[in-house]
């Protein structure tokens, strides 16, 4: 995990740059879909920048975190601009500082993509553990496209967002569901067939 912490330390400086158009065509719209009907205490998992501030439930205490502190600034930066109270901490995905069952839900947008496949399963287990029994696990990634043409173009782009944003756009964590000790609810596609949310319950 440490190669992926200094990745995301070098690029914090123009992250915001480099997804801004996403933010605008897309992913914003995105974020309050991923982010309904959610309350309570909210774990934000690899909350990075802190694009997903703008969707938490008003009422709901959310937590952020993240393994790059240069990224946590720039939401803590975030946070402030928007006038919303979110507490930020830094934290390793696969090793977590919160007692057992501190969360009512947890959310993971864009990260277990970026996550090596040998550490999947401890972050997995780390949400499931610190989320309480019952509770909602949502996880947003990229897919493999099943149109031909969508397909090859992504398979062009794969160097590049592994190079840039140590990301694949088949993340594999669902093969850890039942090691972690998690059920699959939904799955539900949220952009064509590019964007998948993966709802998780801790039984």
């Amino acid at each position: 995990m440490s190669a992926l912490r200094k990745t995301y330390d070098r690029i914090a400086p123009i992250y915001d740059l480099l997804d801004g158009p996403y933010e605008k065509l897309w992913k914003g719209r995105l974020r309050t879909e991923v982010f309904r009907g959610l309350s309570g205490a909210i774990l934000d998992a690899g909350a990075g920048t802190g694009c997903n501030i703008p969707a938490y439930p008003q009422h709901a205490h959310v937590t952020a975190v993240d393994a790059s502190e240069p990224m946590l600034m720039k939401a803590r930066q975030r946070a402030q601009r928007l006038g919303r109270r979110v507490e930020i901490r830094r934290e390793d995905l696969s090793a977590m500082s919160f007692a057992d069952e501190s969360f009512d839900a947890v959310v993971a947008t864009f990260v277990f993509m970026c996550i090596p496949e040998e550490a999947q399963l401890a972050a997995l287990r780390e949400i499931a553990r610190v989320c309480r029994r019952g509770g909602e696990i949502r996880l947003v990634d990229y897919c493999m496209s099943e149109k031909p043409a969508l397909r090859a173009g992504m398979r062009a782009m794969s160097p590049w967002l592994k190079f840039v944003f140590h990301g694949s756009y088949q993340s594999g964590v669902e093969k850890h569901v039942d090691a972690a000790g998690l059920v699959v609810v939904a799955r539900n596609l949220l952009v064509g067939d590019v964007v998948k949310m993966t709802v998780l319950r801790r039984p």
